[in-house]
């Protein structure tokens, strides 16, 4: 005998993930928990996140961390980027100080249990946000940089990086990034368990 799934409205789970002890993304009607991050999942999250947050001093950017939550509403989506970067002031989500709804860049750091859903499902959910230019995926596995930028066509062109000497132009933000220093301290032979 199956079980029948339970659908939650967005307040039910906004609700449950005030007193949540681990964060779960919403998708229409789903709760999703999010899987725990690895050490070289977070060596690049904090190499990316460090680099963007001095880079971006100063300008009307400000780059943000995996504890804002975004809200999609053409897909009733609320999801946790591992980056994302807002260009001006942060468009909050029914008043509430943790969603937000504008980001202009977005980067996601690839796990195994993720990665395609991160690379189908979600770029679609996220393509549906007028102010997103940029996506950014990171294998965590070994050296390589996904990179879709829309044009002014509406238009996604991809870029990849494979080589540490290589330069990401981070067309959204108007920065160049060393490969080398997104992956710095990463350990390629350590065993991850997602």
């Amino acid at each position: 005998m199956q079980t029948q799934q339970r659908y939650y409205t967005p307040e039910e789970y906004l609700a449950i993930e005030e007193v949540a002890q681990f964060k779960s993304e919403y998708r229409d009607g789903e709760i999703v928990p999010v899987t725990g991050g690895s050490i070289n999942h977070n060596r690049i999250a904090g190499n990316v996140y460090a680099y963007l947050k001095f880079q971006l001093r100063g300008k009307n950017q400000e780059a943000f961390m995996s504890d804002l939550r975004l809200w999609i509403p053409r897909y009733r989506q609320y999801t946790y980027p591992d980056i994302l970067v807002i260009q001006g002031t942060p468009a909050l989500h029914n008043s509430r100080t943790d969603t937000i709804t504008n980001p202009l860049l977005i980067v996601e750091v690839l796990s195994k249990s993720t990665q395609q859903y991160d690379r189908t499902e979600k770029f679609r959910y996220y393509r549906s946000i007028p102010e997103f230019q940029e996506y950014v995926l990171i294998n965590q596995y070994e050296v390589q940089v996904e990179q879709y930028i829309k044009t002014g066509e509406g238009e996604w062109l991809f870029r990849e990086y494979e080589t540490e000497s290589a330069i990401i132009a981070l067309s959204s933000v108007s920065l160049e990034m060393a490969i080398a220093d997104i992956y710095e301290g990463v350990d390629f032979n350590q065993k991850e368990s997602n």
